[in-house]
């Protein structure tokens, strides 16, 4: 944590000199990381101080999320390991930061996350942080998703389903909707603890975070290492399951990691870890 710490007090004008100054010039793939890094935490520190506020009596809030846009090219060049480990430690000096910030006061925001995302609009070693404000982790709101239908035959009078009647002096009569079929359940537990049991009835199932702009169809709240879309989970015509791990961080399919944007078979048996999270499918 040398370094991370040197960028530290770089960062808080506790020293003039360029931390990077220090490195080994014979190692130049390490220099442009750290040259990447201290940027990139820079503006965060710079968008964090301009966000934050603290109401009369109150704790100081801070934006909870910052995602990092960066051009297709770097977004390419910053993949695997090396993008974990600059997402973690750019987490790890802005929680620090946070704390600094709020001075005496307490900090409403408990967690931090930082996502790479990208913008096509950006020129290569261009960036740009937004700040999120809009929490997914709502504790306590119940996630609604659009339950599907079957389009109904147009019926005529000697047609009509049991319980249905027309109405007096209309040629019309009462149309009668499908009831939403459970094709599976999920069964979900965090930090080895149960929490509850989905029931699916899409044949496409997303996994994740989700937010009010990302629904998904079993949420996982409370991890910020989860993403928003992190998984999803189909249920195909022959009744044979599939898993396409999408996150940022590692889709584990019975202890082995399951590759990004390829499907893979999931068997109800096997355990898929998310981050704190392992979900179990129940079959009908």
């Amino acid at each position: 944590m040398g370094l991370i710490e040197s960028v530290r007090r770089w960062i808080d004008g506790e020293g003039m000199d360029d931390p990077l100054a220090q490195v080994d010039s014979n190692a130049p793939p390490r220099r442009v990381w750290e040259e990447f890094f201290v940027r990139i935490a820079r503006e965060i520190e710079s968008v964090m101080q301009r966000e934050m506020f603290t109401p009369p009596g109150g704790p100081t809030y801070i934006p909870r999320e910052y995602v990092v846009y960066l051009n297709a090219e770097d977004d390419h060049e910053w993949r695997g390991e090396k993008r974990r480990g600059l997402e973690q430690g750019l987490f790890h000096i802005l929680s620090e930061r946070a704390r600094e910030l709020s001075g005496h006061t307490q900090l409403a925001t408990k967690s931090f996350a930082v996502e790479l995302r990208v913008d096509g609009t950006l020129n290569k070693g261009e960036f740009r942080v937004q700040p999120v404000w809009d929490s997914s982790e709502e504790g306590g709101h119940t996630m609604v998703t659009p339950r599907l239908t079957k389009p109904q035959p147009q019926l005529n009078d000697t047609e009509l389903p049991a319980g249905a009647e027309s109405e007096p002096g209309e040629g019309e009569v009462t149309q009668v909707r499908a009831r939403p079929v459970e094709l599976y359940s999920a069964e979900v537990w965090h930090n080895g603890e149960r929490q509850s049991v989905v029931p699916v009835m899409k044949q496409e199932a997303t996994i994740g975070r989700g937010s009010r702009s990302t629904a998904v169809d079993i949420p996982l709240k409370g991890d910020p290492e989860v993403s928003r879309l992190h998984a999803i989970l189909t249920f195909d015509a022959d009744g044979k399951y599939w898993l396409m791990a999408k996150g940022r961080n590692p889709t584990l399919l019975s202890g082995r990691e399951a590759p990004r944007e390829e499907r893979v078979p999931v068997a109800p048996d096997d355990k898929i870890d998310i981050c704190s999270y392992t979900l179990r499918i129940q079959p009908k």
